[in-house]
């Protein structure tokens, strides 16, 4: 046992530089690389949520300006619309007037037209009343001188 506890010390004598080795090559790699890749990976988390937040006021931004073109747009399309409907009732009240219009004017034409048609039948039964009394008289006249013949 003793034998086994001298060897042991010897190996462990043996091992103190790799330990000292191994805990300067600890230090080193934490100073040299471990803390610039932590400092790099800080930075890079950094900017990533930079990144976000301003993305994500550029996404708010663009909906404020998509929600105000929007209330731009439904104004117009209301503008559009009453400009659409003022013009239909005044298209319609033209075309009533215009209705109204030949109304009037074909009730005048009738209104001629019947006074004339009055007025010819007037002519026409005086003018049959006239020859009414002719062709009585000449019908009586050729009876009676074929009843004398």
């Amino acid at each position: 046992m003793d034998a086994t506890l001298h060897d042991l010390g010897g190996i462990l004598l043996k091992a103190i530089p790799t330990l000292i080795l191994l805990l300067i090559v600890h230090l080193y790699l934490k100073r040299m690389f471990f803390g610039p890749m932590r400092d790099v990976l800080a930075k890079r988390q950094e900017a990533t949520e930079g990144a976000q937040k301003s993305a994500e006021m550029l996404l708010a931004k663009a909906s404020e300006k998509a929600e105000a073109i929007e209330v731009s747009l439904r104004k117009a399309r209301e503008e559009i619309y009453h400009g659409q409907e003022e013009t239909r009732r005044q298209w319609i009240g033209e075309q009533t007037a215009k209705i109204e219009e030949a109304r009037r004017s074909s009730r005048d034409l009738i209104h001629q037209a019947k006074q004339q048609l009055d007025a010819e039948t007037a002519a026409a039964k005086r003018d049959l009343n006239a020859t009414t009394a002719a062709l009585a008289d000449q019908i009586a006249q050729s009876l009676l001188e074929g009843k004398a013949a």
